[in-house]
């Protein structure tokens, strides 16, 4: 079987095995060349501290993203007033899946002979200025998911309500097609700005994310669901036109 066939069916086989009350739509696949110049202009942008595919794994050679979309149950809880129970929940368990997903990939991908790296789904970045080493937002833009829309999240062909994790190996596999055009209504015709009037605190403008009011509000939020486990999720940003890709 074709490696990247393999791949995709290791992906869709856990979250369809999934035990999580969280129901999904088809994952979404792609993968970027361990090398894409993009890489080197993120670490350009961000920062020295963002690293490199190889700085996570010597003789990296692709990096795999995937997009878990959320079911549209999910996306319409949320579109209430308050943060949906739904929303806070499928945050929780799908970071859980995302880490068992690669986990399954580094086993499976190790009985062939290829050596894996990942970073964690979320919580990999520093809480007194909010930055991280490894975007799996901007891996999965690099290996053709999507765009970046105007509330700085990927928007793919399924949306952009779920969730992205990536996993670098030392095997090579053709990288995905990116868009040509705009994913984002309001980048392609500013017919579109429900992410900033649905952002709860002000932090979302048009011009600019406050991202220290964010993660403020994300914290509450994480007090509000404690017994989830770790819950700094919102979400009201992701549930607009561009939530499901419809």
């Amino acid at each position: 079987m074709e490696l990247a066939n393999q791949i995709e069916n290791i992906i869709n086989d856990c979250v369809r095995n999934s035990n999580n009350k969280t129901k999904y739509r088809e994952p979404l696949i792609g993968f970027a060349a361990a090398q894409d110049p993009l890489f080197l202009q993120l670490k350009e942008i961000i920062g020295d501290y963002y690293l490199q595919p190889v700085d996570l794994l010597p003789g990296a050679k692709t990096v795999v993203a995937f997009f878990l979309p959320f079911s549209k149950s999910i996306v319409m809880a949320n579109r209430g007033s308050q943060v949906a129970r739904e929303w806070a929940l499928a945050y929780v368990e799908t970071n859980n899946l995302i880490s068992e997903t690669c986990g399954k990939l580094k086993s499976e991908l190790n009985v062939l002979g290829i050596t894996t790296a990942s970073e964690k789904a979320t919580h990999n970045f520093n809480e007194e200025d909010l930055t991280a080493p490894w975007s799996h937002k901007s891996t999965a833009y690099i290996a053709g998911l999507g765009t970046f829309g105007l509330h700085r999240m990927l928007i793919t062909t399924a949306g952009c309500a779920g969730r992205f994790g990536s996993i670098i190996i030392s095997a090579e596999i053709p990288p995905t097609d990116r868009p040509e055009g705009e994913y984002c209504r309001y980048k392609a015709d500013q017919k579109c700005a429900s992410c900033v009037r649905n952002c709860p605190t002000g932090a979302l403008q048009v011009d600019g994310l406050d991202k220290f009011k964010c993660y403020k509000q994300l914290l509450e939020m994480d007090q509000q669901f404690s017994d989830l486990g770790l819950c700094d999720a919102c979400g009201k940003c992701a549930v607009g036109p561009c939530a499901l890709g419809e």
